[in-house]
């Protein structure tokens, strides 16, 4: 990783392409600092320890415990984007037509998520910021002048947040190195670990009682053990594929008869649990509007229940999130039918295997089990350190560990292979020039 990094400084562009990224992520980070006018972020401070609240500063990338510009972060991006896509499926035929003309039409798809995030991003932020009003609890007003006047223009500034957010995002895509949206996320995952080890300190060897210290010991061995463990086992299945030989009819002369198509078995890689994140924040953010006049009433109870991760039913519906995205992600990344229609173009083939409706059906039935393995690992990894959280008592944030893990591991191996890439690249024209 380190001499990949020393390589990549050592070539222009790529240098420009790496600065470019930390000078978009200090600007997020900077703007992450800063707190809403009209409202104190110290009255957050109870919620903290909110697995809600948890989930919410995570997918915000760290922005939602300062209250800050960038508070909402890419959230509703991301919700729009979920819908975007879903609406591709057959159900808005000008969507279909769209998602069929190449570059042109994604510019289309882009300019209706950005529409649509702007709406998303508008209504998410009044109901957070009056869920928050409501639900502070600590003695302290949360927005100093709570009327219709103030929470319209705190809804203002929060959506203008996301919308440059948004736009930084899609410039780190363009500009810079790795995907621009996961790359904000990952910064606040990793700007958190400082506070984390801060904590773990003070809960672990300097708040605890006399003859307890050698307990404290063994869990942070065991917690440090575990997330080794989970590195290593996220990094081997994240990078694992299957090879897919490949014929060609014609061919070129010095080039190879045969190929592989490679097929990850987590063809979708961290964006599911992204998404299956955003997906529990976005109801219970809005359904705080109505705490204090719907909270006595069952439905209210179950619709809690249900979009909150740490309990039972909230974790399998995290679960099925997570497992239903990883298989309509993987079909998105890996369009059978293009696929399909590729390999015919260029004279190859999958041997025993017709060309055409035949190639198509074999790689969707491939991809299906993949897919398989892909979402149980995905599911396991995301969902065991809240149950362990539930068992033990942890910390909110320990039982939201393997989703940061999973967004940090599978952000650092996208952004690698990215930068590999580039260096290959840049070798293979040092290579036609010589």
């Amino acid at each position: 990783m380190f001499k990949l990094l020393k390589d990549g400084f050592k070539v222009k562009d790529i240098r420009k392409k790496i600065f470019f990224t930390l000078f978009i992520l200090l600007a997020f980070r900077i703007g992450a600092h800063i707190t809403v006018p009209g409202v104190n972020a110290g009255a957050l401070a109870e919620l903290s320890k909110n697995p809600l609240f948890t989930m919410m500063n995570t997918v915000s990338g760290s922005a939602m415990e300062n209250f800050s510009l960038f508070a909402m972060g890419v959230s509703p991006y991301i919700t729009a984007s979920i819908v975007i896509q879903l609406l591709q499926m057959d159900i808005v035929p000008r969507f279909v037509e769209w998602s069929k003309q190449g570059e042109v039409g994604r510019r289309k798809l882009n300019q209706a998520t950005r529409y649509l995030t702007l709406v998303l991003g508008f209504i998410q932020s009044i109901a957070i910021t009056a869920g928050f009003n409501r639900f502070a609890g600590t003695g302290l007003d949360f927005v100093e002048k709570p009327n219709a006047t103030t929470f319209v223009t705190i809804g203002i500034i929060l959506t203008a947040g996301t919308m440059l957010v948004t736009w930084m995002g899609e410039q780190i895509t363009d500009k810079g190195i790795g995907n621009g949206v996961s790359m904000i996320i990952f910064a606040g995952i990793i700007s958190r670990l400082p506070s984390g080890i801060k904590n773990i300190i003070e809960t672990y060897f300097i708040n605890i009682k006399s003859g307890e210290l050698w307990k404290s010991i063994l869990f942070v061995v065991s917690l440090v053990i575990a997330i080794l463990l989970i590195i290593t086992f996220v990094t081997y299945v994240q990078q694992a594929e299957r090879k897919i030989a490949i014929q060609y009819t014609k061919r070129v002369a010095g080039a190879p008869q045969s190929s592989y198509l490679p097929l990850k078995v987590n063809a979708a890689g961290v964006i599911p649990v992204i998404f299956a994140s955003s997906l529990i924040s976005t109801p219970s953010a809005i359904m705080h509007l109505f705490a204090s006049t719907k909270g006595d009433q069952t439905w209210f109870k179950v619709l809690s229940q249900l979009f909150d991760y740490s309990t039972i039913p909230g974790g399998i519906l995290y679960t099925v999130l997570i497992v239903a995205f990883t298989y309509f992600y993987a079909f998105v990344q890996v369009n059978p039918e293009k696929v399909a229609e590729n390999l015919q173009k260029q004279g190859s083939y999958i041997p025993s295997v017709r060309p055409g409706k035949g190639t198509e059906k074999y790689i969707s039935d491939l991809l299906l089990r993949l897919s398989t393995v892909g979402s149980i690992f995905l599911a396991l990894v995301a969902i065991l350190p809240i149950i362990a959280q539930n068992i033990w008592h942890l910390p909110p944030s320990i039982g939201l560990g393997g989703t940061s893990l999973l967004i940090a591991i599978g952000v650092a191996l996208e952004t690698t292979k990215q930068l590999e890439g580039l260096l290959m690249k840049r070798q293979y024209k040092g290579f036609i020039v010589k």
